[in-house]
Formats: C-alpha cells, sequence, structure tokens
C-alpha cells in the first residue's frame, strides 16, 4: 500500500538547505539549485558569520533559528514549513558546495516511482581526493546500519536526501544533531519504509578551504550512544511498529502450533523462502555449542540478514539439550578417534569436557547445516501450502 495516491495527491518537492556559519559557500549553492528548483528553503540554524545576508536578494524563503539547535533540528523545522506550503517531500543538501545541485535532477524520477521511500544520494568518492577518515566513519556506519536493519546502503552518511514529509511526521524522532540522519534511516526502515539510493557526486576542497562543523569527539559520542541503543533495540524479537496497521497481533507465535505460527507469519509480508532461510539459520546456530551467547548470535545474523527473528528464535528451541548435542559431541568424537563414544561417565564427560565440548563444535559444523537445511525445506513446503491454501480459501 502507498501513502501518496497519484490520482489523488501530485507530489511538490521542495529544497532544504540548514546552514550553520557557511557564509563562504551559501550563496553559490542556493544560486547553483535556484537554476534546478524553485522552491527552496533555507534554514539558518543559529549562524554568526552573516552568511543568510548573503543571499537576501535571491527568491528563497528563510528560516532563522535563534541559537544553533543541530542539522536534525533544523532539517525538522523545515519539514513543518514546508508541510505549510503543501510539499509531499522535502530534499536535503549541506551548504558547504561539497553537493552538486545540479544531481538533484537525479533524485526527481526516482521520487516519481518510489513516492514513499527515503532516498539517499551516494557519494562516488574518488581515493585520491576523499579523506581517510571519511572512507572509514561512511564504512563503520554503514556496517551498523546493517546489522540494526538488514539493509546494505553503500553511503549511511550522505547528507543529500529525499525525504517523504508524512514520514518526518509519524516517526518520532529525538536526535537533533548529526545523529538524526542515521536514526531517521533506521527508524524508517524498522517501520516499513524502502531506503532508495542514487549515485552523486562530491568535491572535497583542499583541507585549508574545508567548512566543517563536525565535532569528533561529541559528535562521535552522540553516534556511539545512538547505535549501541539502536542495535540493542534491533535485536530484541519484538516487531517494530509499522506504518501501516497490522492485524495479525493478537495471534502468537509458538513452536507448540508451527502451522498457525507459520500462517501467521506469512500474514506478516514474509515469504516461504525467508521463513524457510531464518529458520534454517536459527538451526544452524542453534546446534553449535556458543553457550551463553547462542540467542543473541542468533538475533544479531538474523537482523544482519533482514530475516525473521522470530522464527529463527523458535526453530533453534529444536536444539535445545540433550538431543542435537548429543548427536553433534558423537560426530565429533568419530570424526576425530573413527568410532563412536558409547561409554558415559564420570572420566568422559566430567574430566573429559572440554574434549566433549570440542566434539560438540566439530560435530556441530557437519550436523548444523544438514539439519538447517532439512527444516528449511519443511518449513518451506509448509509454508508454500499454507500459502496456497490461504488463496483458496480467500
Amino acid at each position: 500500500m502507498m501513502l501518496f495516491e497519484e490520482s489523488t495527491q501530485k507530489l511538490k518537492i521542495v529544497l532544504v538547505i540548514p546552514v550553520y556559519n557557511h557564509g563562504t559557500t551559501l550563496r553559490e549553492v542556493v544560486c547553483q539549485a535556484l537554476a534546478i528548483i524553485k522552491e527552496i528553503l533555507v534554514v539558518d540554524d543559529g549562524s554568526t558569520d552573516g552568511g543568510a545576508e548573503t543571499i537576501s536578494d535571491l527568491n528563497v524563503r528563510l528560516i532563522r533559528h535563534s541559537e544553533n539547535k543541530g542539522k536534525g533540528a533544523a532539517i525538522m523545522t523545515a519539514s513543518q514549513e514546508a508541510y505549510k506550503l503543501g510539499a509531499t517531500h522535502i530534499v536535503t543538501i549541506d551548504a558547504d558546495g561539497q553537493h552538486s545541485p545540479t544531481d538533484l535532477v537525479k533524485f526527481i524520477p526516482t521520487i516519481e516511482n518510489n513516492p514513499d521511500a527515503i532516498i539517499i544520494g551516494t557519494r562516488v568518492f574518488d581515493p585520491a581526493t576523499t579523506p581517510l577518515g571519511t572512507r572509514f566513519g561512511r564504512a563503520f556506519s554503514n556496517f551498523w546500519l546493517r546489522v540494526q536493519t538488514g539493509y546494505a546502503i553503500k553511503d549511511t552518511q550522505s547528507g543529500f536526501r529525499a525525504y517523504p514529509l508524512s514520514i518526518l511526521q509519524w516517526l518520532k524522532l529525538k536526535e537533533c544533531h548529526y545523529s538524526f540522519e542515521i536514526e531517521i534511516l533506521v527508524k524508517a526502515a524498522w517501520a516499513g519504509v524502502d531506503l532508495q539510493e542514487v549515485d552523486i557526486s562530491v568535491y572535497y576542497p583542499p583541507p585549508s578551504k574545508r567548512i566543517s562543523h563536525f565535532r569528533p569527539f561529541m559528535d562521535n559520542f552522540r553516534l556511539s550512544i545512538l547505535n549501541t541503543k539502536l542495535t540493542l533495540r534491533a535485536i530484541l524479537p519484538i516487531p517494530h511498529r509499522k506504518l501501516l496497521t497490522d492485524n495479525t497481533k493478537s495471534e502468537k507465535i509458538s513452536l507448540l502450533s508451527p502451522l498457525r505460527s507459520i500462517k501467521k507469519l506469512l500474514k506478516g509480508n514474509c515469504s516461504p523462502q525467508q521463513l524457510a532461510v531464518a529458520g534454517g539459520l536459527g538451526v544452524f546456530i542453534g546446534a553449535v555449542p556458543l553457550i551463553a551467547c547462542q540467542t543473541i548470535t542468533i538475533l544479531f545474523a538474523a537482523s544482519f540478514l533482514r530475516l525473521n527473528k522470530i522464527m529463527a528464535i523458535a526453530a533453534s528451541q529444536l536444539c535445545i539439550p540433550p538431543f542435537i548435542p548429543a548427536l553433534c559431541i558423537e560426530v565429533g568424537y568419530f570424526v576425530r578417534h573413527g568410532r563412536f563414544l558409547t561409554e558415559i561417565s564420570l572420566d568422559t564427560i566430567g574430566y573429559q569436557g572440554l574434549e566433549r565440548i570440542f566434539e560438540w563444535f566439530l560435530g556441530s559444523l557437519i550436523l548444523g547445516p544438514a539439519l538447517g537445511l532439512l527444516v528449511g525445506i519443511t518449513i518451506y513446503i509448509t509454508a508454500i501450502i499454507l500459502k496456497r491454501i490461504s488463496k483458496e480459501d480467500g
């Protein structure tokens, strides 16, 4: 289901330029942007360099914060004003001149084809001119977004983006600074919003001419705290609030009622393939002796691969001791000694306990994939049958 229906609402895009002490670059950015789009909002976030006066003769809307509140706060202020203007989307671009406003033409067709998505401008880096810290920071941020949402986005730190205003209004966002741009991507993905990318150019001036208000200690500290909170929330097997209502919330997932549980998960937009892979993953990891960290490993892996966490955790319960661990130990013992372990005594399971754990691990690498494949196939076939029955009944 779409939030924007072409028949009832025409898309209207407003360009937003948050600015904080970018007086030397602001006018050029605005002038280039005016050649592409006429609706421009400049949010002066408490600048002290008089930069806003350099565009006083240009046909743009200027909003001022009496004090510096942060980039996220500036974007939210602009979104509220854009909504009053009847806009459906805003496109944000940094005022430091690193982004080319001409790349806006790449966003427009993507917005038209994906009006419910957040569009991210992926900077095409030139290794010769891009600072090493920038490349590392982007890779680091991309990794954590993948863990938290399963999305493999190439540039989570780009400030050149398109946002549907309905999403900005609906999401509960708390960050006001640079961390806002990570928070909104993660929470939007959790809400079922698609994240799209378009390639854009980027210009990095010589170090002496670069304008950056990123504070390495404080902003990295805020990002670290935010990523910790988002990651902890991401790995919990608790459904996220969606933009669309889910009429299946009252049904429960239980290993004791596998058919009903699979039907419920299928209603939640999980495909038979996704459920099968999630179940197989849960069984494979469940077979490995990851003592005291098995569940969290499954949650991390399922989140990273965008698989259903509940199915993965439920399937892993098939590997609860003693049956599957005992089989893994026997397989591992056979690999090491060429025969099965038949003596159960204080010596073999007590004093030789570390050897049994090693054999458990060794056997799980052989038995785990086989069991995971078997469970995955079973789940897939069951889900396909239930889906067909549901269609016939409907």
